[in-house]
């Protein structure tokens, strides 16, 4: 057997593999010796059948699955041994041309090879977000809280601030919904003014644009579909059956122990600091995601690098779902190549950078964390080493759950990775701010 790679271009490479009959005959004479022991042909005794009768009626079948296995192995061993990086699967050239009726045969793969490029982070710098709770913010969580954990009042008129409960109804729209609302989520000025002074009993009728501050609460409080609920513009009806107002918490020291156990909190200028402190502790992690999609993207933009586009379309074509058309491939290349390009430049970054590699014990140490984090949210906060070990052994003998962590554990890497050698630019934003220009 022969083995030769001819290079079109950088990109693609034609592939010959050369069989002689050499290197299939003997396995080809066993498996058809064993066909004559054990077939059943009538008129002959098992075991008696005339070696040209089985040649004649399996010899064909045999050489060419035979060939095949060997050209397989012998492809996938080739490629290993010399370390081809290459894109998809060798495509086969010539096999409708391949006569079987001669001894030597010589098959051909299109290779589709992996670009050579180099990864720089330091040409564009890339915005990392440092999101700080703002006063205003800290004050409404603390109104919040203090309202959550107020007394519930009843009242016999709806003022500014109170809760009302009722059901909303509309033949149009088939709404029967009963639902709690504060004024305060009240957008429109005539709609607010209609519930204002309402009674118990009273029914009031409310248009819904632009009823809400938010126009997901039309799903809320209305039963809408989400499709729906954006824009809605109809007339509803809403039947009173209970107004209350809510008396503020006191922020003292029961309230406190409640919120954040015994102790650990003692002034309001401790629980707004501990709010502060939560709520940036979440903040950091949606700009963690920001910089790593943001970074990603820039690397996208600026690794330049061609692809064997033509062989890959014909590759998408070949893998398939059903018969593709060309049309139908380019789409699905257009659709994936940003993709791919994303996946050759990690991996080139992996390669480059032993920090990124993942060890099974790293993986290990991994999953215990996670799972003594857990443990404490359910107020285990004394497990043994013993109790966490049992737990990693058996998640680490689940391969989807190996593929979970692995691929959380991948992500934290990069982003490291990301904050420690790009190049980035820190700025302090609210939230408000934040959503304002990251999502705009």
């Amino acid at each position: 057997m022969n083995i030769t790679k001819k290079d079109i271009d950088s990109l693609n490479a034609v592939l010959t593999v050369e069989i002689s009959k050499d290197d299939y005959a003997e396995k080809v004479d066993s498996v058809l010796k064993n066909y004559r022991k054990n077939a059943n042909i009538p008129g002959f005794r098992k075991g008696q059948i005339p070696m040209g009768m089985v040649k004649k009626q399996f010899g064909r079948a045999v050489l060419v699955e035979e060939v095949n296995k060997l050209l397989q192995d012998n492809l996938h061993k080739y490629l290993t041994e010399e370390k081809l990086d290459i894109l998809g699967n060798p495509l086969p050239k010539n096999e409708a041309d391949i006569n079987w009726d001669s001894e030597d045969f010589a098959f051909e793969f299109e290779l589709g090879l992996t670009p050579d490029f180099k990864v720089d982070l330091s040409k564009k710098a890339t915005t990392h977000y440092k999101i700080v709770a703002d006063k205003e913010m800290i004050e409404n969580q603390v109104k919040t809280i203090r309202k959550q954990y107020g007394k519930l009042i009843s009242k016999k008129e709806v003022s500014k601030g109170d809760e009302i409960t009722g059901t909303f109804t509309s033949e149009e729209k088939d709404i029967n919904k009963k639902a709690t609302l504060s004024t305060d989520d009240i957008k429109g000025k005539k709609q607010l003014d209609a519930l204002l002074g309402a009674k118990v009993g009273d029914e009031i009728s409310l248009k819904t644009k632009g009823l809400f501050k938010d126009d997901h609460d039309n799903q809320k409080h209305l039963g809408v579909s989400h499709d729906d609920a954006h824009g809605l513009d109809i007339e509803v009806t809403f039947k009173v059956e209970e107004i209350n107002t809510r008396e503020m918490a006191e922020l003292n020291q029961e309230l406190f122990d409640k919120l954040f156990g015994e102790g650990n909190v003692t002034s309001e200028k401790e629980l707004k600091e501990k709010i502060k402190e939560d709520a940036e502790r979440q903040f950091a992690q949606q700009g963690d995601q920001k910089l790593l999609n943001d970074v990603v993207e820039t690397l996208i933009e600026n690794t330049k690098f061609d692809l064997p586009d033509d062989f890959l379309k014909r590759w998408i074509r070949s893998t398939g779902e059903g018969k593709m058309t060309e049309a139908e491939a380019k789409e699905e290349y257009e659709r994936s190549e940003k993709g791919l390009r994303y996946q050759l430049i990690e991996g080139k970054l992996r390669e480059e950078n032993e920090s990124l590699q993942i060890t099974f014990e790293e993986l290990k140490d991994y999953a215990g964390t996670m799972i003594k984090g857990q443990m404490a949210q359910f107020g285990q906060m004394n497990s043994t080493d013993e109790e966490v070990e049992g737990i990693v052994a058996r998640i680490m003998s689940n391969e989807e759950e190996v593929k979970r962590l692995s691929e959380q554990l991948n992500t934290n890497k990069l982003l490291q990775f990301f904050k420690e050698n790009a190049k980035l630019k820190e700025k302090e934003v609210t939230y408000d701010q934040f959503v304002k220009e990251a999502y705009a």
